[in-house]
């Protein structure tokens, strides 16, 4: 009998699916965004474009006078939708359903005003962030389920907000006023996009906001935006077809490594990350088909994440690097174990199966190992170096990691020599008396006492203690990752 082939199927995700996809008739035409007197939006046009021809959840954050209100309400006027435009800050719970009046038959039945949200294609909830909690909690479902008061709105398309930076202890630049959102409020949001600043346009774009008049929408224009919202509709089939897999396990990866930069996403974020990065290629190959299908997925990412709207900064050095590692590795197998090593949300847990693991190349081993110290804490970091060279892993890094380590090693390895100059009456004093008081607990007669008092000590020698609970939590991790790491 003949042997039966088999093959694995591999996507690729740098390359993009170019059949039969309805692309921009000229790459270098007038935005529509543009044409709807709305400018210096291209860096963000293929969101706003994947938001609109999904209909999914879309939250604008920028200072006053960026346009956030002017670009929903241009765009509902386009589309020819009836909107309902309500400043959240002054927003009663009868602006949205009207008066409530005891039906004949014991049921609540509404007196629905001019105002009230029943009928509308598209709201907007402008000053979110201002908005009273108990109104807040009102909008989850109107948001994310087009319901309100258990009832359909069956008219329902868009659900819009805005909002102004929010003001937090850490960041100063935020709005007095506006809160962080709720963080389950903020999650319903498929798309939290920053709108440009002043300082962030072009002489053209600033020149042609300051001469922009408020004209009606003129047909034309209108048209422009619905072509390219059905051809990003008309893309969303194939882009599924030809990146769903390597989408989702790039979005998988980026979970994992973001958690492990304390960027901490919700099952639910995930799966929104998903259909996003899917709809921006969509949106990218309508209205910018020069963009590549990894930059994409890093535009849908930047302007999808809900810590914006919570006032946590997200460092784009590391949302870069999340991204760059995530989608070079969503075509490994997914029986490499690179993957297992990279998904490991524990710093010691990764340390423990790359050097388990002689396979990986001297690059990747380097640089697992170097964001692993990078994350370790003073006491584990120390247990995690004594364990690469007590396990001849060390030999497998790169000559910059391994002299990093080899530094660490040797104050470790010997008793380091050191003076410093306290006062009594100083937290270093105290801290140092902590310090005196863990090394006293150890036993002389273990044959790994010396490496644990020693990596104390020359913590606090580099005043990387600077506290006495600092001294403890060093002591104790030590002892931890050496158990961990099977040294102990």
């Amino acid at each position: 009998m003949a042997k039966r082939s088999t093959k694995t199927a591999v996507v690729v995700l740098a390359e993009e699916p170019k059949p039969r996809l309805a692309e921009s008739p000229s790459p270098t035409r007038t935005s529509p965004f543009k044409r709807l007197g709305l400018h210096g939006l291209e860096g963000i046009a293929p969101i706003l474009v994947a938001a609109l021809a999904t209909e999914e959840p879309l939250l604008l954050i920028g200072p006053h006078g960026t346009a956030k209100s002017l670009l929903l309400t241009r765009v509902a006027a386009a589309l020819g939708l009836d909107f309902r435009h309500y400043n959240a800050s002054l927003l009663n719970f009868d602006d949205l359903v009207g008066f409530p009046l005891p039906g004949k038959d014991g049921r609540l039945e509404y007196v629905r005003t001019p105002a009230a949200v029943w009928g509308a294609g598209a709201v907007i909830f402008d000053e979110i962030s201002r908005c009273r909690p108990e109104i807040q909690n009102k909008l989850f479902p109107i948001i994310h389920e087009r319901k309100v008061q258990g009832i359909a709105l069956d008219a329902l398309r868009y659900r819009w907000a805005a909002m102004n930076p929010p003001s937090t202890e850490e960041d100063d630049n935020g709005y007095l006023g506006s809160e962080p959102l709720d963080a389950a409020l903020a999650d319903r949001f498929a798309f939290v996009v920053e709108m440009p600043g002043w300082a962030g346009l072009t002489e053209a774009e600033q020149l042609a906001i300051i001469k922009a008049e408020d004209a009606p929408v003129a047909p034309a224009d209108a048209k422009c935006l619905m072509d390219a919202l059905a051809r990003a509709r008309a893309n969303l089939p194939l882009i599924r077809l030809n990146l769903a897999e390597g989408v989702a396990a790039y979005v998988r990866t980026l979970v994992a490594l973001l958690s492990q930069a304390n960027i901490v996403l919700s099952p639910r974020r995930a799966g929104m990350l998903f259909r996003s990065v899917l709809a921006v290629n969509a949106a990218a190959l309508a209205i910018s088909p020069g963009m590549t299908a990894s930059d994409a997925a890093l535009l849908a990412v930047r302007n999808a994440l809900p810590q914006r709207a919570q006032g946590i900064a997200v460092p784009d050095v590391k949302l870069l690097a999340a991204h760059r590692d995530a989608w070079r590795f969503a075509n490994i197998r997914q029986d490499d174990p690179l993957k297992a090593i990279l998904c490991a949300a524990d710093p010691v847990e990764r340390l423990r199966l790359a050097v388990g693991t002689s396979s990986l190349p001297k690059g990747e081993f380097s640089r697992v190992v170097a964001d692993v110290l990078a994350q370790l804490r003073p006491g584990a970091r120390e247990a995690a170096i004594v364990h690469l060279f007590e396990t001849g892993a060390v030999g497998r890094l790169n000559a910059a990691v391994a002299g990093q380590a080899a530094g660490i090693y040797r104050d470790v390895a010997t008793p380091p020599q050191f003076s410093v100059t306290v006062h009594a009456a100083n937290v270093h004093f105290q801290t140092w008396s902590k310090v005196k008081d863990l090394l006293s607990r150890l036993d002389p007669a273990e044959p790994r006492a010396h490496l644990r008092a020693n990596a104390i000590a020359a913590a606090y020698s580099r005043k990387e203690l600077a506290t006495p609970a600092d001294a403890e939590e060093a002591f104790l991790a030590y002892a931890a990752t050496e158990v961990r790491l099977g040294a102990a």
